[in-house]
This record gives C-alpha cells, structure tokens and sequence, in this order.
C-alpha cells in the first residue's frame, strides 16, 4: 500500500505529461437525413462539409506532400458517423487485388483508413480501413510505444458498419457508415475526439497522414489531429446477439479401432452497450471448433510452449485486459489437466478409453469494459469451465470408470486503467482463479505505471506484481520491474530491471516460462527512420544482458547483442544479428532438479535476413544462421528459413514457408534419471523440419476459402549420456540405447467462409490430422521426406463442420415491428 501511495505521489507532482498539440483540426457538420451508403457523394452535405486534405508522406519519403490529391468529408447523424473520401488517381493505375478480411498487409491493394481517438486520451482508439475492392479491416489502437511501423491495430476486434467503394475517371470514392453502436466514447454534451486518415498507394509504397506521424516520434495516438463539432450525440441501444448452431462429424482412427462423432453444438454470444462507453460482452455454450490448429512442437526444453490465441471471444477487444500482461486466455478452456493421465489408463491391454475430452468446455464468458469521460478505463472479464471428465471400459469386465480430469472452475480478471495526460497511465490488475473442492487456487495482482516527460522523449515503466497460491502446498512470490529510457530521436536507449523470485506464479491465468530470476539489461539504438539517398531507413543497436538467479543469488550468464536493419529504396530489406556469448552459463532450469545447475558452452551466432519487394507477384524472405561453440569444436547450430509468396491473380494467392533447425551439439536432460534420483543428460543431434503452406481464393470482398496445411518432423538422435556434477560438469557413463525420438505433427484446415450480411457469416471447415496412435517409424524413415511420405500413408483424423452465425441488431428488429 506504501507502494502505491508513493507512486501516485510522483504522478501528482512530477510534470511528466507527453504530446505535441495537434497541427490540424476538422469540423463535422450534423445532418438531419443519413446518406445512401453506394460510393456516390452527391448529397449536398457533402458538398458543405469542411475537407480534410494535403496529406503528408511518412513513407517511403518522410516530411513530403504526398503525390496523390485526397479529400475526406466528416458528417454524422444520431445514430451513426459517416466518412467520405475521394481518392484522386488513375483508375487504371490504381491496385486492386481481392484480400480477405483483416489481410490487406503486404497484398497488391491501395487502401484507405480512418483513425479515432473517441476519448481523447493520446493513447487508445479505433481504426476502420477500406481496400480499393471494398475489403474492410477494423482494429483497435493501443498505446503503442513506437510509430515508425504503421498503425498499432489489433486486427482480432471485428465491428459491424457499412462501406461502399467506385471507381470513377479521376480516381476512387469510399463512402463509410460507422454506427454509434460500433465505437465506445464518454457521455459529454461536446465531443472533441482525436482524428487521423491514411491513405496507401501501393504502386509506390507511399503511405501519408493526414496530420503527420512523425516516426522519430514515440507513439501513435498521441500524433492526431481534432475532430469537432460533435454535440449531443444521442447513440441508439446497444444490443446484439449473435446466436449460431454447429453441426458436423469427426472420425479419428485409434489402436483399439476408429472413433466416430456426429458434432452438434449452439449457442450465442450477446453485445450490449451499457450506456456510451462500457459494453458488456457475453457468450454462452460457447464452441471454439473453427479455428485454426496449433503449431505443435515436440518441446524438450523446461519451459511451457505458449500457443496463439485463435478463438474470436477472446482475441476481440481485450486490449485492456492483456495490458499488464497477466492474461493468457489459452488458460481458459484449456487442455484438462489429468487429460494426458486418463489417456494412459485407457490405453493398457485391459481396458480403452470411451470419451476423454480434449478441451474443458466453458459454460460461459463475460466482458465488461468501457472507459469513462475521466479516462479511467474498467474491464472484467470472468468465465466458468465445467468439470472434465473421461470414461474408461474394463474390456475383461465391462465395467465403466468416471474419472475426474478437471473441476469446476472461475476464471476472474479485473482491470483499472487511468489514462493520464499525453502518454502516461497507470494500471492496476487482478487475476484469480477459483476451482472446485480442495484443489489449487490462485491470486495475482499487479500494478504497471507508464509516464513520459512533456516532449514525450523519456519514458519511465514500473511494474510490480504479486502472487498467491492457496490451496494444499500454499506459497507466494513477487516480480519487480523497472525500465527508463530515452524512446523518441534518432538515438534510442533503455535500461531495464526485472526481478522474479523464485516462487512468483502467474500461471493459472497467465504465462510465465520460468520465475527465479534476476535480469538487467542496457540497449542503445541509432535509429535513421527518414530517407537518405541509398535508404528509406536504417538503425544500428546494441544489448548487453546480465542474468542471475533470485534464490540462491548468484551469477548465471552473460550475453551481448548487436543488429542492423536496412530498408532499401527499391523496397528490399536486410537485417543482421550478432550474439555473443562468452562464458560457460550456469542453467538452473534444464535439469528440473532444484538447486542443480548445468554448464552450458560459450557460443556466438550470427544472422541474415531479409526479403523482396512486396509489390511484386513474387515476393521471397530468408533467414539463414549459424551458430558454434568456442569450447567444443564441431558443434554448429544451424537455421534456414526461406519463405516464397505467389499472387496468381487478383483472387488466388499462395504462400511456403520452410524452417530448418539443427543442433548437431546439444546438451540437455535426457528425461530420465540414476536409481537415486540424479538427472541423465545428453550431447544429441537435434533436428526439425516444418513446411508451412497457406493459401486463399477470394470469390468476392466478402467470400472466401483459406488453405493451411503444417508438416512439422523432429529428429533427436543421442551421441553420449552424462551424469552431472554438483558444480555443473559433464560426467561420462555408460549409453543408454533406444532413446531417439522421431516425432510428426501433421494439420489440414480448409475453410470456406461467406459473410452473408453484415455481422452474418456461414463457415464450412474441414479439419484433418495425423492420429496420435500412429506414430511414423524413427529407424525406419529417417529423413524429412521419407517422415512426410509415410504421414501422408498414415491414418488420419477428419473433421467436417458447417456454421451458421446470425447477427441481430435490436434497433433492426425495433424499426420492423414500428413499421408493421
């Protein structure tokens, strides 16, 4: 609590407040009758309002007119605000490639954009995109730290309003209708909301602002210009519902026969706008079946892998939730935690498995967020999974066991976000969960402050969180976290602290890969991010790492770091990265025993990267590594990750991506251990091989099929097993034969999917995978080629799923019974 007082001490009296004033500012007119949404501007409102116009270049040429006339027109109604824009070109010129949703980046498409900050705060807003074929993306801004890359939008959020697009003689028009009910801002009699557009030429690559983003400027809110004239908005009920039902069949082949499953499932999800700022967001009986597979690893290292989050509910306006970085929503509906013992039971001579669930089904999801006129944002987020779990047959007797593999379970998170002048905040948040009976709970609380000084060219984090585990072995830990800087200019530096002791635990609801830490770190940059002759920008950086463990407090590693970056004028780009490490690294974590550390060799690794020009029909990126021991000779590392982009036409795109890893030296715990107790290690061969092939076909703007097929192999291949000493060193002993393993992952997801109306969808998937029971022959097959073959002849598990999706917008529903 003396934390806190103190904290909010220093942001009452330091005058670390960011931003420079807006150059620009636009008045919005109000209008009594809404314009017929066709790409047409001939209302004669549109003719009165005032323009918006004289875009400047932040890329490739910083600080020039841009080249291309634009005129954009605000007016709005009370229900909606609507956007008019004539984009000034020749229409033969202009690009126009299909691309689905959210996927305009890197594609062969001009595009247009308009930004708000509704509440004014310089940190958060909204971003609504039209492609030159009517293609629309949508995201949410966040405080993003640095503007030198273009928007930091969040592409998950999806919102429902209108957009038309034509083509005309002297160039194209985008017309946009942006229902009230589609944005958040606070209740004033007088709305003065941050305002910005962005119009792309992809011919050229020159993307412009209309009030200039400066990208020597840290953050990208904080650069808009004004929008006025907003009075007496009066938004409609915000009340949506989007009720779906699922049907479908999956067949999975196992040792003991071939599994069969009609798939039936329906629910909805519900959207209301408590009043203008907070939104309650809830779905029930949710189904996550249509999303895209995991990249599954064969994972030999102590860490957790950390999966991106796919499902919709989760990935749509939770920005303010993952701010302090406590939540990982893969933890909901997540894997059941005895999933993997149950399996074991059932797979013995005597007995097989009848249903065992792979995911914990949610009876429910909530969230509740919303930012108030004082720019104090609230959010909280809360769901339930039901108890798990799995029926496992006697074959002998027929006797049934019901086997719990997770109970009944509350998520909970709660957010306080006060946003501050310009730049700064402060944070503070609450995860915890609660389960069923006397099995574990949890409890983590966590306050992040950010200020920047009034030319917004320092920045200052602060981060201090606390965990609390209840339950039969109850324990607690902390994390600190400092970090100050310069953030703006074209010399950058950081120097930062982070603290984790060895009992901090966030990971009932968040991610950590491991606690017991203390790291401190110094990195510099010299940052050319405006053109020069031969470059459209370039920077230089340098880092040094020192880590140490929390608990017993002693020195661990040692690291340095150096990269360079070039973007070339022709629109190719290099990068290069050094790392050096020159001392023998104490790894307390690679052994899985407490207290017990392994030596890990010196080594330096160096990297090239790069890529074509994105413009062009094919478009090529690489990355080539290599990395070798000081102390041990003959023990490279080697990675190659090229990549190959095809654009077959306007509608039909393909893309390879292949990765090779190889660890011809690898030293690591061998997953088995001396009669004692001691850890085995092993020197092994370390290889894997993933192909990733994606592909989509655009019928329309609004239909589509996506391809994504993923062949990931690894090899491991022992040389020698060791003991380890208590200081660390490799101890020889005899070799322990028939430990190689050689593991296949193999997914197909096909989707076909038809935004039939606005806020309506209807998917078609068909999901297919290689059966856990078949496992491809290491002695047998022994290159990527041959694992790939034999996967391909190996039985597979198929799904097939279609979905129905409705959205129901209660003031739709309310005019149709007026007007019978």
């Amino acid at each position: 609590m003396k934390l806190i007082v103190t904290l909010i001490s220093l942001l009452a009296t330091l005058h670390l407040f960011a931003g420079n004033e807006p150059e620009r500012s636009l008045q919005a007119n109000k209008i009594l009758q809404a314009p017929k949404i066709d790409g047409v501007l001939d209302e004669a409102f549109w003719q009165t309002a005032p323009v918006a116009e004289n875009f400047i270049v932040n890329s490739p040429n910083y600080g020039e007119p841009s080249a291309y006339k634009t005129k954009v027109y605000v007016v709005y109604d009370n229900s909606s605000i609507y956007i008019g824009a004539y984009l000034y070109d020749d229409p033969k010129l202009v690009r126009t490639q299909l691309t689905a949703r959210d996927k305009e980046n890197l594609q062969d498409v001009d595009y247009f954009s308009v930004f708000f900050d509704t509440y004014n705060d310089d940190q958060n807003g909204f971003q609504f995109l039209v492609t030159s074929r009517n293609v629309q993306s949508d995201g949410r801004l966040s405080p993003n730290r640095n503007s030198s890359f273009g928007p930091p939008s969040d592409y998950s959020w999806d919102a429902v309003w209108e957009s038309k697009v034509t083509m005309r003689e002297d160039g194209w028009v985008v017309e946009m209708k942006i229902p009230y009910f589609s944005l958040r801002f606070a209740k004033k009699e007088k709305q003065d909301w941050g305002l910005n557009f962005q119009r792309y030429v992809r011919r050229s690559n020159e993307s412009s602002y209309w009030n200039n983003i400066n990208p020597n400027q840290n953050g990208f809110v904080n650069q808009f210009g004004r929008l006025s004239g907003l009075e007496n908005l009066t938004p409609p009920l915000r009340l949506s519902f989007l009720p779906y039902v699922t049907a479908g069949y999956r067949t999975v082949p196992t040792a003991k026969g071939r599994v069969n499953e009609f798939l039936r499932n329906g629910g909805m999800d519900v959207k209301y706008g408590i009043n203008e700022s907070f939104t309650l967001d809830m779905t029930l009986i949710p189904d996550f079946g249509q999303v895209i597979s995991d990249n599954v690893v064969n994972n030999l290292t102590p860490y957790e892998v950390q999966f991106q989050e796919n499902r919709p509910f989760f990935t749509e306006g939770t920005e303010i939730f993952n701010k302090s970085g406590l939540f990982y929503s893969r933890r909901v509906g997540a894997t059941p935690s005895g999933y993997y013992k149950a399996r074991s039971m059932g797979s013995t001579d005597s007995t097989r498995i009848i249903s065992n669930p792979g995911v914990v089904q949610l009876f429910n999801a909530t969230k509740f967020s919303g930012r108030t006129k004082q720019k104090l944002g609230i959010g909280v987020f809360n769901a339930v999974g039901a108890s798990m779990f799995a029926e496992i047959e006697n074959t002998n007797t027929k006797e049934v066991q019901r086997v719990q593999t997770e109970p009944l379970t509350n998520y909970n998170l709660i957010v306080i976000d006060q946003a501050l002048k310009g730049r700064s905040s402060i944070t503070l948040t609450n995860a915890n969960v609660t389960r069923s009976g006397v099995a574990r709970d949890a409890n983590v609380t966590g306050l992040d402050v950010y200020l920047f000084d009034k030319r917004n060219r320092y920045g200052l984090q602060g981060k201090f969180d606390y965990s609390k585990i209840s339950g039969l072995n109850p324990y607690n830990g902390f994390k600190t976290m400092l970090s100050l800087g310069k953030v703006s200019g074209k010399i950058q530096y950081n120097f930062l602290s982070n603290i984790e002791s060895d009992r901090y635990d966030p990971n009932d609801l968040g991610y950590l890969g491991a606690p017991n830490k203390v790291n401190h770190q110094f990195r510099i940059s010299y940052n050319q991010l405006t053109p020069t002759d031969k470059f459209i920008s370039y920077n230089f950086n340098f880092t040094v790492r020192h880590e140490m463990l929390y608990k017993p407090f002693v020195f661990t590693n040692v690291q340095y770091n150096a990269g360079a970056f070039w973007f070339f004028k022709n629109f190719w780009d290099l990068s290069a990265t050094a790392i050096y490490q020159p001392l023998w690294q104490k790894n307390y974590f690679e052994l899985r025993t407490p207290g017990r550390y392994l030596r890990q060799v010196p080594w330096g690794f160096l990297r090239l990267s790069g890529s074509s020009d994105s413009r062009k029909r094919l478009f090529f990126r690489y990355a080539f590594g290599f990395a070798e021991s000081v102390d041990i000779k003959n023990d490279p590392y080697i990675v190659a990750n090229p990549g190959l982009r095809y654009r077959f036409s306007d509608r039909l795109s393909m893309d390879i991506d292949w990765r090779l890893q190889d660890d011809r030296g690898q030293f690591g715990y061998a997953f088995m251990r001396e009669a004692n107790g001691e850890p085995i290690i092993g020197r092994r061969r370390n290889r894997d091989v993933t192909t990733l092939i994606t592909g989509i076909y655009n019928f329309t703007s609004r239909m589509n099929v996506t391809l994504r097929a993923r062949h990931y192999w690894n090899k491991v291949e022992y040389v020698s097993f060791h003991n380890v000493s208590n200081d660390g060193w490799y101890l020889d002993r005899a070799f322990i034969p028939g430990q190689d393993q050689n593991f296949n992952a193999w997914n197909v997801d096909v989707f076909y999917t038809w935004d039939f109306n606005y806020g309506s969808r209807f998917v078609i998937g068909w999901k297919n995978w290689l059966a856990n029971d078949y496992p491809v022959n290491g002695d047998r097959y022994k290159t990527y080629w041959g694992n790939a073959a034999r996967v391909l002849a190996s039985p597979q598990g198929n799904e097939f799923t279609a979905r129905m999706i409705f959205f129901i917008d209660s003031q739709k529903l309310k005019r149709k019974r007026n007007q019978l």
